[in-house]
């Protein structure tokens, strides 16, 4: 189960599913940072504390429904991971695995900040229908012009009975 499915089947801004999705996200991303703590050459321990507390901030994000503050704490996440590795911190092997992991989180948070954004447009454009209907219920009906007589260019109306 994904953050997406999770979105798609109905989750609510700050509900129980969105908590679910936090953990979700912080969970995957945990253990690809735990899955090196083992060993001391795949990820350095200070290394892995501070990883371990930027997943533990975009889970926060992910849970608090906020896909934009959770896309900009794993960015900060990867610069973090990039300069570990950069240092020797995390070998190459456990970057990559870190990395395929925040890419998947990457996915799912993009999905639901694109759903989060068609959402904010839809209802944008409901309340735009129903402000116009509104006004077209309260605008006075349009007046009715009765179309102005025939001019009769200055014959008589008669019909030509009489001449004589």
């Amino acid at each position: 189960m994904n953050l997406t499915t999770l979105q798609a089947s109905g989750a609510r801004p700050g509900g129980s599913r969105a908590i679910l999705a936090g953990w979700l996200l912080g969970t995957a991303l945990l253990t690809g940072t735990l899955a090196g703590c083992a060993a001391a050459p795949e990820l350095d321990r200070d290394a892995a504390r501070q990883l371990q507390a930027q997943v533990l901030a975009v889970t926060e994000a992910a849970a608090a429904d906020d896909p934009a503050a959770s896309l900009q704490r794993l960015d900060e996440l990867v610069l973090n991971l990039d300069e570990a590795a950069a240092r020797g911190e995390v070998s190459f092997k456990r970057h990559q695995s870190i990395r395929a992991s925040v890419d998947a989180v990457r996915a799912d948070l993009s999905a639901r900040q694109a759903a989060a954004e068609a959402a904010r447009v839809a209802a944008e454009q409901e309340l735009a229908a129903q402000a116009a209907a509104a006004a077209a219920a309260s605008a006075p009906p349009p007046a009715i012009v009765a179309p102005a007589p025939p001019a009769n260019n200055g014959k008589a109306n008669g019909k030509g009975k009489g001449n004589g």
